[in-house]
């Protein structure tokens, strides 16, 4: 959006007072973030009632909110003055402009510019305006989710799976590393249906992805890889269901993808699997993960898992504890399950009371904390290359922006670079490092940064 903005010539400003327009993105994946999108909504509607520059000042609600309740919106928050969803990026200039023209007395309804299903899909040469720090930065490799999970209201939102083109990211990769990006984060509702989409017939969830069908997130990878310059390549968002055993020996043979893995499992119990529609089972999960890690030595793997969804039982929430002491994976999320309307779990009469997603929430974060401590205690004595995000503050292979933990290093190494370090010490969710050129000796002092 902001992107198409600059492109017509328009000004962002970082003080709401000072807007003619104020655009609230929102989102809609759970309950919480609904809450916090019309909270928004309704803040900025009563600030822009205090400007006495702008009196007129207008309003517009985007992104994943407006699209879901598109026919409900207008009429449940009339402070709007338009609404638009994920396809209108484009027309955000016009869209602005025709708002701006409306006489304000009398007030009409909101605008709805919001039409059928999302289609959208950005291309490498779409007007973009990053709000990522110089060094990293996010690529949309994909739009949409097939998947039938019964929790997610993602696919009614952002629509079926479409794939860009291998050239479109890879040109977009080029344009970013010469721009001194070091790392480009890979993101989709599904990284690794990636290009199967439009295979001409599609394959059946785990079944094996065989690159030879057509593009694919290996050649994806392959080409990414033999992109000139010094950077990482982190893949975000894979589902289980669609690895391969060619995907894990691409990521061994590719340098430049870090070693770290996004791979959401939400259960491990079979019968949570199967009531999630999440089309894999626990044997599939074990084997899938062994496999990771014995083809891609030292490679760290971060998923996610859900607390208290309709029908888990003591015995299915205790088989997930042990599943997290078992594996110890390095990096570990949990969700209290959100009852989501539109869902086919919402319509399940054996729903979890609150009491008891919070009490299975607290259980499992306690249980990863052993084991996050474990994990990074073992760095300890190790070298890693780290990127430096800002003085004192650098992120390893290991850690993916924004989610996962830091590495506490000497406020004078250069941020936005690669550096060596030797990790020092450790806490449950942080490393702290000294530069490995300066690493001490048993009778010399140690500055421990953070």
């Amino acid at each position: 959006m902001i992107g198409h903005m600059h492109k017509a010539g328009m000004q962002m400003t970082a003080e709401p007072k000072d807007a003619d327009v104020l655009i609230v993105n929102t989102c809609s994946f759970i309950d919480s973030a609904n809450e916090e999108s019309v909270k928004t909504i309704l803040e900025a509607h009563r600030d822009r009632g205090l400007s006495k520059r702008h009196g007129n000042q207008k309003l517009i609600v985007a992104g994943c909110m407006s699209q879901r309740f598109s026919g409900e919106l207008p009429n449940l928050i009339p402070e709007v003055d338009a609404f638009i969803g994920l396809d209108q990026l484009e027309k955000v200039p016009e869209i602005i402009n025709d708002v701006l023209e409306k006489d304000p007395k009398p007030k009409e309804a909101p605008a709805n510019y919001i039409k059928g299903k999302s289609r959208y899909i950005p291309d490498f040469d779409t007007p973009r305006f990053r709000l990522t720090p110089k060094h990293f930065a996010y690529i949309k490799i994909a739009e949409g989710c097939n998947h039938p999970c019964s929790f997610c209201i993602i696919p009614k939102i952002r629509g079926m799976h479409r794939s860009r083109t291998i050239e479109s990211v890879v040109q977009e990769t080029r344009q970013l590393v010469a721009e001194g990006v070091k790392e480009i984060n890979l993101i989709s509702q599904d990284t690794t249906y990636f290009g199967m989409d439009r295979w001409e017939q599609r394959p059946n969830p785990r079944s094996e992805v065989d690159s030879t069908r057509g593009d694919s997130l290996t050649t994806l990878i392959r080409e990414l890889n033999a992109v000139e310059g010094d950077f990482w390549i982190r893949l975000l968002y894979t589902h289980p269901a669609h690895w391969s055993d060619e995907l894990i020996q691409t990521i061994a043979k590719c340098p430049k993808v870090a070693r770290y893995i996004d791979i959401p499992l939400q259960h491990i119990s079979d019968h949570m699997l199967t009531e999630m529609k999440r089309e894999t089972d626990g044997a599939y999960i074990r084997d899938l993960i062994q496999r990771i890690r014995k083809g891609v030595p030292g490679i760290s793997i971060r998923t996610t898992f859900i607390a208290g969804f309709p029908g888990e039982t003591e015995d299915c929430f205790q088989e997930l504890l042990d599943f997290i002491t078992e594996i110890k994976f390095e990096r570990l999320g949990i969700f209290r399950y959100s009852q989501e309307e539109g869902t086919r779990a919402a319509r399940r009469e054996d729903q979890l009371d609150k009491e008891i997603k919070e009490e299975r929430w607290n259980r499992a974060m306690a249980t990863q904390q052993e084991v996050s401590l474990e994990v990074s205690e073992s760095f300890i004595g190790k070298t890693l290359r780290v990127l430096v995000e800002e003085p004192g503050i650098a992120r390893g292979q290991a850690d993916a922006p924004d989610i996962d933990g830091r590495v506490y290093v000497d406020p004078f190494l250069p941020i936005g670079n690669f550096a060596e370090v030797e990790i020092i010490d450790a806490d449950p969710y942080d490393l702290f490092a000294i530069p490995r050129d300066q690493a001490a000796t048993p009778s010399e002092e140690i500055l421990v940064y953070g």
